[in-house]
């Protein structure tokens, strides 16, 4: 983490940078066997810790496996999904007012073509939903919890905190992908990672060096532009 204080670079310097990251960041689906040293997952995470939250509460929790450990939630997750004992996904509302939906149907439209799956294969598309309980290959998984108490303010605090750590891992040369595909499955993971009473699973991450030459990895998914989403009032012409 650059030391702004006492670092010689130019501010422009830094700006630069910390643009390159930002703007290079993906959701990575396919990832190389390369292990993440635990250091190094230390340090992502102390940068993710930086993040702001209404009155310091830091309502973020959120548990880091990998090894013997992810293997096993991986298996239980996807034996869950295979009985159909958890509840569908809630992710968005229904009806989906059209224009959300118009850009979900273009993701679903670009991911399926990446992988090559029709649209009618249900089976295919089915095996591909199930490595999100393997966190798409990578050596490191990440869920995230938060005080089912708390108001949604403070889900605002730890969508801050995550966006933190996946910066902080982008700039180290690791690659993530946030999966709400976890959200539906908070009793098997609470039970797994033996979560107390009080938390919700809220989401979960892959981490790890990404395989950026699967064609998972190489779909490109628009974003509008600045005129499209923010209003500038009151600035000088």
């Amino acid at each position: 983490m650059v030391d702004t204080a006492t670092t010689e670079w130019s501010q422009e310097t830094i700006a630069k940078c910390v643009s390159a990251v930002v703007r290079s960041r993906r959701s990575v689906r396919a990832f190389k066997p390369q292990p993440l040293r635990r250091d190094i997952v230390e340090e992502i995470l102390e940068d993710a810790a930086a993040a702001p939250s209404g009155a310091n509460i830091q309502p973020w929790r959120v548990y880091v496996v990998s090894g013997e450990v992810k293997d096993a939630l991986a298996e239980t997750l996807v034996a869950a999904s295979r009985a159909g004992t958890v509840p569908a996904p809630t992710h968005f509302p229904e009806p989906l007012p059209d224009l959300f939906r118009a850009r979900l149907l273009d993701f679903g439209a670009r991911y399926y073509a990446s992988l090559e799956i029709d649209r009618g294969d249900a089976a295919a598309r089915m095996r591909q939903t199930e490595k999100n309980y393997s966190f798409f290959g990578a050596p490191v998984g990440l869920i995230f919890s938060i005080d089912r108490r708390l108001k949604p303010h403070s889900w605002i605090d730890l969508g801050l905190f995550a966006q933190n750590l996946m910066i902080a891992a982008k700039a180290r040369g690791i690659d993530t992908c946030p999966q709400v595909a976890f959200a539906p499955f908070h009793d098997p993971i609470a039970a797994h990672l033996q979560m107390p009473p009080h938390e919700q699973t809220a989401f979960g991450m892959a981490m790890g060096y990404g395989d950026l030459e699967a064609p998972v990895n190489r779909a490109g998914m628009p974003r509008e532009h600045r005129h499209e989403f923010a209003r500038l009032l009151g600035f000088p012409a």
